[in-house]
């Protein structure tokens, strides 16, 4: 049998990336037969690099939120980049797209734009220790705010000093909170919050009012800056901040992903709570203020708006999930399904090591749905009634045969990965 053109790519990877791959794109400890490359996308759809076409629950880790290569965010881009892209300086598109963004986030008095959620995550830490003139910053127990020393979750090549005013404490457990909020003292800057508890491996948690709110009193209490993380989960629950439905508003939110549909921006937005320590730090990429992205971002927002995207997705995710639960039950497992329905979790129960979780994507592979044994997936734009069904039927198909199998399921050694990886 010839070798694909997946596995002849990851022998040349080898050869020039350290280990073929790397982050959490790197599918080193997903299902075997997942696809490492792949060669293009259409609306819901992705393509690999051997012809295979999957319904993509992945949607490139969230950033395709109307759906890959959307016509009206694409000729935007393509207009701009006619004139201009990446500039000695901004165009005027940066100073629409602040206005658009503070007009749209009730918290926000300005913008700053960057790359990558880490870039966002980190500036807001920095924009509150300069304005608090403090140190320490609490976050979630097992969240991820991204991959720079101070917050990354494989701690190899970082040193302890990285994480020395860094503390922890249990999403949705007020007393915990206080009680590292107690022990912070007088030099606590920040407290960082998702807006629901999504880590990988475990169920997802909405947060809960008492959480948040106490979240905001303790911050004004000691004279602390909140922070929301909404790179992942930003317009995918809202059409503005996450935590305005609980009547809470942070002084610093971190945004990424979807807001321009696969174009490569993030944002951090604040109050003016926060401006002065914004406005001190010096914070800079070559590529931050490049104008296509930008102008990606407003034809984005204004879909955003304009648009029922926000509704169909919890229609969609709805019928999933109801879907799937009675097909899992139909032969025997039980479905442990959280998280909001337009981000989805799927996992088993009863599956500590996840060889049942792996057996069933690598079926849902194979029949073209791309799904994910650990992680939220998501739901997009281009994703219709037909595409559900048909993730329902292949579901049940492939919960059938896994029911006829699974004395055959050997025990997956996740867990043994995931510490070398940490290693």
């Amino acid at each position: 049998m010839s070798q694909t053109k997946d596995a002849a790519l990851r022998e040349r990877a080898l050869k020039v990336i350290p280990n073929g791959m790397y982050g959490h794109q790197s599918v080193r400890i997903m299902p075997a037969g997942f696809p490492q490359f792949f060669e293009k996308a259409e609306g819901a759809y992705i393509w690999d690099v051997d012809g295979n076409r999957y319904l993509d629950y992945m949607c490139a880790y969230g950033p395709s939120l109307l759906g890959y290569k959307d016509e009206r965010v694409e000729a935007a881009a393509r207009a701009q980049a006619e004139i201009g892209d990446t500039l000695t300086g901004p165009s005027p598109l940066m100073v629409e797209l602040a206005e658009t963004m503070v007009e749209m986030v009730d918290h926000a008095d300005w913008a700053m734009f960057c790359k990558n959620g880490t870039d966002a995550t980190t500036m807001a830490m920095s924009s509150a220790r300069a304005q608090t003139g403090k140190r320490i910053v609490l976050v979630a127990k097992g969240a991820y705010h991204g991959a720079a020393p101070w917050c990354t979750p494989i701690p190899a090549g970082t040193v302890p000093e990285d994480r020395a005013h860094l503390r922890v404490y249990d999403y949705n457990d007020v007393a915990s909170l206080e009680a590292a909020v107690a022990e912070a003292g007088d030099d606590l800057a920040a407290i960082f919050a998702s807006p629901f508890k999504h880590d990988a491996f475990i169920d997802q948690e909405a947060p809960e009012p008492a959480y948040a709110r106490r979240a905001r009193e303790l911050c004004d209490e000691a004279g602390a800056m909140l922070i929301v993380d909404e790179v992942r989960a930003g317009f995918r629950l809202a059409r503005g901040s996450s935590w305005s439905a609980l009547g809470v508003q942070p002084d610093l939110s971190a945004w990424g992903k979807c807001f321009a549909n696969g174009h490569p921006i993030s944002a951090l937005l604040g109050s003016n709570s926060c401006r002065e320590g914004a406005g001190s730090i010096y914070a800079t990429g070559s590529f931050w203020l490049s104008a296509v992205p930008m102008v990606a971002a407003i034809e984005t927002l204004r879909i955003i708006r304009e648009s029922d995207y926000l509704e169909q997705s919890e229609r969609l995710g709805t019928r999933l999930r109801e879907g799937l639960g009675a097909a899992a039950e139909k032969h025997g497992f039980t479905l442990r399904q959280s998280g909001p329905v337009q981000m989805p979790q799927i996992m088993f129960a009863d599956d500590a090591d996840f060889s049942v979780g792996y057996a069933w994507t690598q079926e849902m592979l194979a029949r073209g749905f791309y799904l994910h044994p650990w992680h939220n997936m998501f739901l997009c734009a281009a994703m219709t009634e037909s595409d559900i069904e048909e993730t329902i039927a292949a579901a049940d198909d492939a919960f059938a045969t896994l029911a006829g199998k699974l004395d055959e399921i050997p025990p997956h050694p996740l867990m043994t990965a995931l510490a070398a990886a940490s290693a």
